[in-house]
């Protein structure tokens, strides 16, 4: 008894010394071991020993680790650790045992802890997924694939291969690894420096970086290149989604944030500025046709007429307006691309503006039997259907220029444009060719 004992001292005090000495050979024989013995095991050493070896798991052992640490130890390697550690590896954790292990803490860590867990809407940190699946470069595949099996976590496409700091060093998709030898390392496989995004990117940084990539997944990294979480196909494809309604909502002047059952004085507050400068612009266009109001009374017909010019163009506008709202917002044109997408635009404008002149300048000729009515709106016609596609490809490529929402409000600023160009133009014109109306 005695001497069984002093065996078992023995082997812990080798245990402790190969733990100390040894953290990283260590950690990598945790990865694999039980995750409740890693966690009893860590759970019952001191805190330097255990905060050494803590580091060393990848994210995903560790936060299934923590998970399984009783709250007051959990409370105490967290205290330890750096908060941004501290905070990713909390991340990972459902919301009753994440609190169960903040509230263990001092007030002060707890609140630095909670604010690095929250990251601005829309942002990639956001709309991440925690559970990032992660193992070391020299792990074998037939062992990656038998523990994703154990995880048995759905959707997983790749995993990530992270240093002993939990920078991020490669990709390595499950397909690839499953048709992999069984021997093979990881990092054999792996796609080094795979794309990445920060967590406090922006959901069109975000966008655009899958566009380029064309992955399966995008890992959210830190500043320092650590592994936070990642964005799975189904959030970035909702992701996509969002940005796309979103615009809808905000070219006519509606709040992104408003939704089909908000509260009416919310939809009130979102709306009602947008109504009123389109209020404004209204007495601009209306302004437009006061300038001629002599030439109105003079020729009443005009008036009849005055909507189909402004309709033509306005439809044109918002045509050319849809179709590169949609090139900016899948990334298939840029800045550089201004002079090709306005050409276009004003060529179709004047191509389609030819095509409707002509089919209206005839259905007024055999209304009216006037030759100079049918010139004139024929010609005005052409002019503020050109103009309406240039304006339709330049407001959004001019608010992105500015750093500005290309889909603001930019169908009110088309608007404005169309009604005043195509008042203009057809009463312009109409007044120099009086004499023969």
């Amino acid at each position: 008894m005695a001497k069984t004992t002093k065996t078992n001292r023995a082997v812990n005090r080798l245990a402790r010394v190969y733990l100390e000495l040894h953290p990283g050979e260590a950690s990598r024989h945790l990865e694999g071991a039980p995750v409740e013995e890693t966690a009893d095991l860590l759970g019952a050493e001191p805190t330097a020993r255990a905060v050494r070896l803590m580091r060393r798991l990848t994210p995903d052992t560790a936060g299934r680790v923590l998970e399984r640490i009783p709250p007051p130890e959990a409370g105490r390697l967290l205290s330890a650790l750096e908060p941004n550690r501290a905070a990713a590896l909390l991340s990972r954790l459902d919301h009753g045992p994440r609190e169960e292990r903040l509230a263990v803490l001092d007030e002060r860590a707890a609140g630095e802890i909670r604010a690095l867990m929250v990251y601005p809407p829309d942002s990639a940190g956001h709309l991440m997924d925690p559970r990032v699946t992660t193992f070391p470069p020299d792990t074998r595949a037939g062992e990656a694939i038998r523990r994703l099996k154990a995880l048995q976590r759905r959707g997983v496409q790749d995993v990530f291969l992270v240093g002993e700091d939990d920078r991020l060093l490669g990709a390595v998709g499950v397909p690839e690894m499953a048709l992999a030898p069984a021997a093979a390392t990881l990092a054999s496989l792996a796609q080094t420096s795979p794309p990445a995004v920060g967590a406090l990117a922006p959901r069109d940084e975000v966008l655009e970086i899958l566009e380029r990539s064309r992955g399966r997944s995008l890992p959210v990294v830190d500043l320092d290149g650590r592994i936070l979480g990642v964005l799975r196909q189904e959030e970035l494809i909702h992701a996509a989604e969002e940005a796309a309604s979103d615009n809808l909502v905000t070219m006519v002047g509606a709040g992104k944030d408003e939704r089909a059952l908000s509260p009416p004085l919310f939809a009130v507050r979102k709306r009602l500025p947008w109504l009123e400068i389109n209020l404004v612009t209204a007495f601009l266009a209306a302004s437009v046709v006061g300038i001629f109001e002599d030439t109105i009374a003079r020729f009443t017909a005009l008036a009849v007429l005055l909507p189909v010019v402004a309709g033509q163009s306005g439809n044109t506008g918002a045509q050319a307006l849809a179709v590169t709202m949609r090139g900016l917002a899948l990334r298939e044109v840029r800045l550089r691309h201004w002079m090709r997408v306005t050409g276009k635009e004003v060529l179709v404008g004047l191509l389609n503006g030819v095509a409707v002149a002509l089919t209206t300048g005839a259905a007024v000729y055999v209304w009216s039997r006037s030759a100079g009515l049918a010139a004139v709106i024929c010609i005005s016609m052409v002019i503020s259907m050109t103009v309406a596609g240039l304006a339709g490809a330049t407001i959004p490529m001019f608010l992105t220029r500015i750093g500005q929402d290309p889909a603001q409000s930019s169908s009110i600023i088309l608007t404005t444009v169309t009604d005043v160009v195509g008042f203009f133009s057809f009463l312009g014109i109409a007044t120099l060719l009086a004499s023969t109306l």
